[in-house]
């Protein structure tokens, strides 16, 4: 097996998500804040939702995680 560490060679190192995915997610992640703000304050008056410990932030940032690899991979 050959080292490609050798003689100042290193392995390529994987790129991040491309920008085209990093605005594909913050437009869905602004659309889904008022979402997230409105199931949020109603889980206030309801518990035992799924979603009991997490702010408004985090689900939108959630939901928005979950849509966007949708898009994507479609």
């Amino acid at each position: 097996m050959t080292d490609n560490t050798a003689n100042g060679m290193t392995p390529s190192r994987l790129k991040g998500p491309s920008v085209e995915y990093r605005i594909y997610f913050a437009i869905i992640f602004l659309f889904s804040l008022p979402w997230a703000l409105i199931t949020w304050a109603f889980g206030l008056t309801a518990p035992g939702s799924p979603d009991e410990g997490k702010g408004f932030i985090a689900r939108a940032w959630s939901r928005a995680a979950i849509i966007t690899p949708i898009i994507f991979s479609a």
